[in-house]
């Protein structure tokens, strides 16, 4: 579900969830986090209740929308952490896990996370309850092209209310990979890396970065970590970019991808985290009015 950040251990949440419509927005006064019973019906998260591949198919007004379903799932007893992950949740949302709040978040088109693991109970099962509250005739709320009458008028889908995008369990060290931001810098023959952790890395940690591309090693860089954000320019070989440019770069008419692995090392050398992820090297600019893609003027 993040493909620039993935990582092997990793549990999809999408499927079959228990499903119930809170329009007398009682549901918090009742205690419903902590209770099974008013989720009577169903719904295949992450399609909308809106949407007939929901298995729901209601585009009426309900904006108070409540799911709930069970994870198998343990607390580890290595130090290792469990995130609960969502892609989107529409509009404002708030998470339990096993009855306590994990996390609340205002925004239906931005990611979120939570550190669940103090929340995890004794044994595998746990339970995961959400609540999205999406007010349809709130004109101030940002709302994309999504119409706030009953009947869809200028566009031709409905609204789109609640869990809408993929939902995980994903365990990773204490310390950890938490944010790549890769730019490219051709004229430099060069990529550079932000990279985040999850919080400050022990004295002596390092990252190393093996970049491949066009079925070749291009880099295999380690460095020292350096707090919680690291910055790094990692050099490309200059002769192979430029005799197998378009075999590497990335444009319309090539879109190659340069493939990442990023491992952090302890002191020993041992390796304590480990992502994958991906980039294009191309390089945009505008120069006499004309836009330049990798250097060469590009017709938009």
């Amino acid at each position: 579900p993040r493909p620039q950040l993935r990582r092997e251990a990793w549990t999809d949440l999408c499927g079959v969830w228990g499903f119930a419509y809170d329009d007398g927005d009682v549901g918090r006064d009742e205690g419903w986090e902590r209770r099974a019973e008013p989720f009577t019906r169903e719904i295949i998260v992450p399609y909308p209740p809106e949407s007939r591949a929901s298995g729901v198919g209601e585009t009426g007004y309900h904006p108070v929308v409540w799911y709930r379903r069970t994870v198998e799932i343990s607390r580890p007893t290595d130090g290792r952490r469990v995130w609960l992950h969502f892609g989107a949740v529409d509009y404002r949302a708030q998470v339990w896990v096993n009855g306590r709040l994990a996390v609340e978040h205002e925004g239906g088109h931005t990611p979120f996370s939570a550190d669940v693991t103090a929340l995890l109970e004794e044994g595998e099962t746990q339970v995961v309850v959400v609540r999205a509250h999406d007010d349809p005739l709130d004109l101030a709320q940002p709302r994309g092209k999504q119409y706030w009458r009953r009947e869809p008028g200028v566009i031709w889908y409905h609204r789109t209310t609640g869990i809408w995008q993929s939902v995980w369990l994903e365990v990773a060290p204490a310390v950890a990979i938490a944010g790549l931001r890769w730019t490219p810098e051709l004229d430099r023959d060069a990529v550079a890396l932000e990279l985040r952790l999850s919080r400050p890395a022990a004295p002596g940690t390092r990252v190393r970065v093996r970049l491949t591309g066009g079925g070749q090693l291009l880099a295999d860089d380690t460095y020292l970590a350096g707090g919680e954000t690291t910055a790094r320019e990692i050099r490309l070989p200059a002769e192979l970019l430029h005799r197998r440019r378009r075999a590497l770069t990335w444009s319309p008419d090539h879109p190659n991808l340069i493939d990442a692995e990023i491992e952090l090392l302890d002191a020993d050398g041992g390796a304590f985290d480990r992502v994958e992820s991906y980039f294009g090297l191309r390089q945009v600019d505008i120069r006499d009015g004309r836009v330049l893609l990798n250097r060469v003027p590009t017709f938009m």
